[in-house]
């Protein structure tokens, strides 16, 4: 809900600025070498907001292993009724490392231990559609439809062409009005792999006199999220979100902690309600 670029290349340009935003996530806090994401994120329109445009630079740190992506996005929009439908292109690549040097073995002759192990950068597309109006949006994206290992034969099919599969996600919401002070919105994010069961996130968050998103979020199988925005001017915003294990991890986890702030540049911008999505 922070960054929808991050799930749909589509999302790009979906409002009338350029808008940019660093997040930083922990997970599983109380885990030696739990996850720990970092993001930076920056997109806008072009040429009277038919195109989007889109960067993403990210940083994924599990154990020893660590992945650095950067991806340019591209979408094309079309009205289409009260919004528009954007239809989105995800270019870019990864570069994978593993530091197997720091890890406790059990033979210490093994070659594959002896040094740190550098992987190839691996190539990588994705797509996704998103329709948009002011009050609602909908969307599904392939984040990673196609990627490259060049230690293997060269193919369009993903999973002889990488280890990789393909994640499905599915996206929607909606703002209502509850007085003039209070506005509500669900939204839900499900995200489908063939081999492993469907998650959802069921979502529902109240913006206050059109400057604090107070929320909260469930997560199947897995957590429960409290979630906080404060938008201290029509440029910056700030947000934080805690998620509270309710699985069988609950028990050695220390929860996930996640900041984020935005910024977008507006002043040129003609704009008639609050960020909503």
């Amino acid at each position: 809900m922070f960054n929808g670029l991050f799930l749909n290349p589509a999302y790009a340009g979906s409002h009338p600025y350029t808008s940019a935003s660093m997040l930083h996530r922990r997970q599983w806090t109380a885990f030696d070498g739990a996850p720990v994401t970092s993001l930076i994120a920056v997109d806008g329109p072009v040429l009277k907001e038919k195109i989007g445009w889109g960067l993403i630079l990210s940083n994924d740190h599990i154990g020893v292993t660590n992945r650095t992506d950067f991806f340019a996005n591209y979408d094309y929009q079309i009205k289409i009724g009260k919004g528009k439908l954007s239809m989105g292109l995800k270019l870019g690549a990864s570069q994978y490392y593993a530091k197997l040097s720091t890890l406790t073995v059990w033979d210490r002759t093994d070659d594959v231990f002896l040094g740190d192990r550098s992987s190839a950068i691996l190539p990588k597309a994705g797509c996704g559609i998103y329709y948009y109006a002011e009050r609602y949006y909908a969307g599904v994206s392939i984040p990673i439809i196609w990627a490259y290992d060049n230690t293997r034969n060269f193919n369009f099919n993903l999973e002889a062409a990488s280890s990789l599969r393909r994640h499905y996600f599915l996206t929607g919401g909606y703002i209502f009005d509850v007085s003039k002070s209070v506005k509500l919105k669900p939204s839900v994010l499900i995200k489908y792999l063939a081999s492993a069961p469907v998650q959802a996130d069921f979502n529902l968050n109240a913006l206050i006199l059109d400057q604090f998103w107070v929320g909260t979020s469930i997560r199947t199988g897995d957590a429960i999220a409290l979630i906080l925005e404060y938008q201290i001017n029509k440029e910056l915003r700030i947000g934080y979100a805690f998620d509270y294990t309710y699985s069988r991890l609950n028990s050695y986890s220390g929860g996930t902690h996640e900041v984020m702030i935005g910024y977008d540049f507006t002043r040129f911008a003609k704009i008639k309600t609050p960020r909503y999505f």
